[in-house]
């Protein structure tokens, strides 16, 4: 449909690390973690489990095979969950236990696969501190990138980003992180202190906010998404209240998108009264290759989520989805065995939301 408006949406994508080691201008790679001192050591597990990488990369490794496919898939708006703080400060913050950098001169990761938006709200933005957050924001600003969910103040964090869509009306984005998936407290920006834009709680105070924020700059033929970083890392439970809350900001602050992140594999989708809740999009990139645990979950698949939809009402016209795999610290196109079992797994998550998805093509698994 001419009229309509494509999303890319992914879930986290973290660029830091042993990913910044391999890309041509790697950062230093001392770590302040408990076990691993050095990022290098992510990248020799991940020779380790997937065979050698070359270094450096080209900016476009890291996408791999996926570009080509998402180019003709075409896409209006590119978002992703930046999970890196893209710096050279050294200035870590204390007492948390990962801490995720990627070298400014190796933002091409980013303006090679021509994203348009980084929502920012989530528990690795200050990762190295408020210099780090200062020389992310800019270095974004600089490249074209919109951000969304961070700012030196808490007037920039809740700034929503703004993109116009010629012809077809605007996408008007929102990054919120909520306390459940690891943010903490202090992070919370200030009328005098840097930060994200934290949601201490689902409560109705903060629901009206949020709507009172919304009607403030939607227009009729504007599409809003609410970004959110929430919940734990592993586990397909979606919490009561995560479900009431997505509700509410489509039944009361006139959200048209939940774009849901923070587990690090693919979580169960709704369709609610015509509009999409991704409850959690799954890792899109990062460098845990190599590393044991949590096999059950096949972290390392991943979906881009393409869903169209109708401005006048902001409602669901189609999802398309494109799994991908995470190998030699890239994404990938997956095998047919990959692709179905994502498909059962949203399958079997979306059950209890009426959801039914299939395998339609190679690339492609689409609402039911």
């Amino acid at each position: 449909m001419s009229d309509s408006i494509t999303l890319f949406l992914t879930g986290d994508v973290m660029t830091g690390r042993g990913i910044d080691q391999i890309l041509p201008h790697p950062s230093d790679p001392t770590l302040h973690e408990g076990y691993v001192k050095d990022a290098r050591v992510y990248v020799a597990l991940a020779e380790e489990a997937s065979g050698p990488i070359p270094r450096p990369v080209s900016p476009r490794y890291i996408w791999g095979d996926i570009l080509e496919v998402v180019q003709r898939m075409g896409p209006d708006l590119r978002v992703i969950n930046l999970e890196t703080s893209i710096t050279q400060s050294d200035d870590c913050w204390r007492g948390k236990e990962v801490h995720y950098r990627m070298h400014p001169e190796n933002i091409g990761v980013l303006t090679t696969a021509k994203i348009d938006l980084c929502v920012l709200a989530n528990n690795h933005v200050l990762d190295w501190g408020y210099t780090g957050l200062k020389e992310t924001l800019e270095t974004l600003r600089k490249a074209g990138i919109k951000t969304a969910g961070a700012g030196m103040d808490l007037k920039e964090a809740q700034r929503p980003a703004i993109i116009e869509i010629e012809g077809r009306g605007k996408v008007i984005v929102f990054s919120f992180g909520s306390t459940t998936s690891g943010i903490p407290l202090e992070w919370a920006a200030s009328d005098k202190s840097p930060g994200v834009n934290l949601l201490p709680s689902y409560s109705e105070e903060i629901l009206e906010r949020i709507g009172e924020e919304v009607r403030w700059v939607k227009e009729k033929g504007d599409i809003v998404v609410a970004s959110i970083h929430w919940g734990g890392n592993w586990g397909y439970s979606i919490p009561l209240r995560e479900i009431d809350f997505a509700h509410r900001l489509i039944d009361e602050a006139a959200v048209d998108l939940i774009h849901g992140h923070s587990s690090h594999h693919v979580k169960g989708f709704e369709v609610y009264k015509g509009k999409l809740i991704l409850y959690g999009c799954g890792d899109f990139l990062n460098d845990y290759e190599g590393i044991g645990g949590y096999a059950s979950y096949r972290a390392d698949l991943g979906l881009i989520y393409l869903p169209r939809l109708d401005p006048s009402t902001g409602k669901l016209l189609r999802l398309e989805m494109v799994p991908t795999r995470i190998r030699s610290l890239r994404v990938n196109l997956t095998t047919q065995e990959e692709r179905v079992w994502l498909t059962h797994l949203l399958n079997r998550e979306g059950e209890r939301f009426g959801v039914r998805v299939m395998l339609t093509e190679r690339y492609v698994i689409s609402l039911h």
